[in-house]
């Protein structure tokens, strides 16, 4: 039976909100690197993929807000081009 003072310290991790996409991409990519080795117990397995759910969601979340910027920027400009006279 393990007891407190033996159980492993489990990584604390830097808040979503700190993160970059790009940061968040490559943490991402380094934890499925680290659980595809398979070395590690099960709730550090089940810590960090935890962690790459949260990750994956805050990328989507990322690049949904950078679509709708882009939309929105297409829209002024389509908006914009109409209302130019060719006379």
């Amino acid at each position: 039976m393990t007891t407190p003072a033996n159980k492993p310290t489990l990584t604390v991790f830097t808040p979503l909100e700190e993160l970059s996409y790009e940061q968040a991409r490559a943490e991402l990519v380094e934890i499925v690197r680290i659980l595809e080795l398979g070395q590690m117990s099960l709730d550090e397995s089940l810590h960090y993929w935890k962690r790459g759910e949260e990750l994956a969601k805050h990328c989507e979340n990322y690049l949904a807000g950078a679509t709708t910027r882009i939309e929105t920027v297409l829209k002024t400009q389509d908006n914009s081009n109409d209302e130019v006279s060719l006379d």
